[in-house]
């Protein structure tokens, strides 16, 4: 497995980086930890897809993102102090594994090896990306287009590229439900509906209960731009 985020960090800090993970396995529906919670290990997602959630303004738990393999999360635990807490509740959607690397193992590590705060900057400056790209969405782009682009995004953690040499154009199941792709794309419900009816009808999508089959990802992407 390679993690995106530590593409371009010397292989050497990679190795001794992974050398100090503890693999930790969860069940399907169990959480890694809750908001709030003492923010302590960062995760590297090696099997399985994992949700992130916050809380939203009513008190209800809102789906900010899913994680697949190669992903990270919890990785303010690697510059955060000793009194961080978590800013997110992230759970197992199916079963899954994670290599987890405590702060102290990592600060040990980087005092041997200064380097290795690449890690962190490289961490760091991907989160940074990935919000300044939402933020310019939520105000430039619409909310039918945002709905189709997230579909999209967490279906590429759902393809089977082993089944062929285009995985693009191989059905994808996303095990969601419309509510949590409304959270994902910062719209209603009803706009999550209106959207993936839209697509069942173009034959892009085939909608299931609690889930959404994507049949023609390229159409799909077409009609995000």
């Amino acid at each position: 497995m390679r993690w995106e985020l530590l593409e371009g960090v010397p292989e050497e800090e990679v190795r001794e980086l992974l050398a100090i993970a503890r693999r930790r396995r969860f069940a399907r529906g169990e959480v890694v930890f809750h908001q709030d919670d003492p923010a302590d290990t960062l995760h590297l997602v090696d099997k399985g897809r994992f949700a992130v959630r916050g809380i939203g303004q009513l008190g209800d738990a809102v789906m900010l993102t899913v994680l697949t393999p190669g992903d990270m999360f919890g990785e303010l635990a690697l510059v955060d102090g000793p009194d961080a807490r978590r800013s997110a509740t992230v759970s197992a959607l199916e079963g899954g594994e994670t290599l987890s690397i405590h702060r102290l193992d990592f600060e040990r590590l980087r005092r041997l090896r200064p380097d290795t705060s690449q890690v962190v900057i490289a961490v760091l400056a991907e989160q940074v990306r990935r919000l300044s790209k939402l933020v310019a969405e939520a105000h430039y782009v619409s909310a039918e287009k945002r709905v189709r682009r997230r579909l999209l995004e967490v279906s590429g953690g759902y393809r089977t590229p082993e089944r062929g040499e285009l995985p693009d154009v191989e059905p994808r199941v996303v095990p969601l439900t419309q509510d949590d792709l409304a959270d994902l794309a910062g719209t209603s419900r009803a706009t999550v509906n209106r959207v993936l009816r839209a697509e069942q009808e173009k034959g892009a999508v085939k909608l299931g209960r609690g889930r959404t089959e994507v049949l023609d990802a390229p159409a799909l992407a077409r009609r995000s731009r």
